[in-house]
């Protein structure tokens, strides 16, 4: 165990895409400090996306995203207060014709923190028992490719740029009869980075032999954090898969910086605006994704990362000057980023909680 343990730690630092996000950005948060500046203002990225809550850096809801998306681009949703009695969340899921398979996620999440998909009403049930958030319940799209889409557009044009695609798969591992899930999990380079937040949802399995050839999904969010993995897939980008994220962000009038996570049933589907559906849409605080899995040196990733926010600042800037934005006051962005950060604490520890 004591040997594991060094191996894992050369790993990590041998390996900065497995680095802590904040560690990554130290060599370059001076670039940051430096908008910071120019703008006058520490929270000049809440004017990049002006119809979002605090530029979509932090704290933003699903349901506001879903509602400046054009109609049938993004799966049927309903939003459910925890207040609410399980009937009245019934009566919810009946008035949009909404049944099982279902995907549960809060409205304001993070990190795919308790993200679950469920197959029946008892497990519905029992996660609106337990959470005290206000969570959003969609239709499970099924189509087989995830996809993950930075994109940009200044807005004074109609036409923006994609700077990274990335294919996702879900965490899963593939038993051999012999191993325990535990084991399964540890013999995972990448998922063993995240032994600890996977034991926390599967607390009853990991001891469990998995039998030989059974895929076990550890989590249905792909998300780095929960131990998906990323395929980097930019030499499929092209004028006709643009235009698609080019149509979205004029429809929105104020999506003109971020990361659409999608699912489509093919590319080229896709590029044809055919059966494909909107997962999410994270704003100006979205990860820039397409660094990892690329084989992308740190001071390449860096770079990347550099350019983005220069393109942060400068649509931010033009919508501050030109079309009447505003970066929002230093106490009310303080006040917002402490109370979204004591939000993702508390989902933090409620989905450790919960069982997968």
């Amino acid at each position: 165990m004591y040997f594991k343990s060094i191996r894992k730690f050369f790993y990590k630092i041998a390996n900065w895409e497995s680095w802590h996000y904040h560690i990554k950005y130290i060599p370059i948060a001076p670039v940051w400090l430096w908008y910071c500046i120019k703008a006058r203002s520490l929270w000049f990225f809440t004017a990049s996306n002006p119809t979002i809550t605090f530029g979509g850096f932090e704290g933003e809801g699903k349901k506001e995203i879903y509602d400046q998306l054009p109609e049938k681009s993004f799966p049927v949703s309903v939003l459910a207060s925890h207040k609410l009695t399980f009937e009245e969340v019934n009566q919810l899921l009946i008035s949009k014709h909404l049944d099982f398979p279902l995907v549960v996620k809060p409205d304001v999440g993070a990190m795919g923190y308790l993200f679950r998909k469920f197959s029946n009403e008892s497990q519905l049930r029992k996660y609106h028992s337990y959470v005290t958030i206000d969570y959003i319940i969609q239709e499970w799209i099924d189509y087989p490719i995830e996809l993950s889409v930075f994109y940009y557009r200044m807005p004074d044009k109609k036409k923006g740029t994609i700077t990274g695609m990335l294919m996702k798969e879900l965490p899963v591992v593939v038993g051999d009869g012999v191993h325990s899930l535990a084991e399964l999990i540890m013999n995972n380079k990448v998922l063993k980075l995240n032994f600890d937040a996977i034991c926390a949802r599967h607390k009853s399995s990991m001891q469990s032999i998995i039998p030989k050839g059974k895929r076990f999904i550890l989590s249905h969010a792909s998300n780095r954090s929960q131990g998906g993995k990323l395929i980097n897939i930019n030499h499929e980008i092209d004028e006709k898969i643009c235009s698609i994220f080019d149509g979205i962000s004029n429809y929105s009038k104020g999506f003109f910086y971020g990361r659409f996570d999608l699912k489509c049933e093919s590319l080229e589907g896709l590029r044809n605006g055919k059966n494909f559906s909107i997962l999410e849409y994270n704003g100006s605080g979205a990860g820039i994704q397409h660094v990892y899995g690329n084989n992308l040196s740190l001071w390449k990733a860096c770079l990347t990362i550099v350019r983005h926010w220069e393109k942060l600042y400068q649509i931010s800037r033009y919508n501050k000057k030109v079309n009447n934005g505003f970066y929002w006051k230093f106490s009310e962005g303080r006040k917002f980023l402490n109370k979204s950060m004591q939000h993702l604490k508390k989902l933090k520890n409620m989905d450790a909680a919960f069982p997968v």
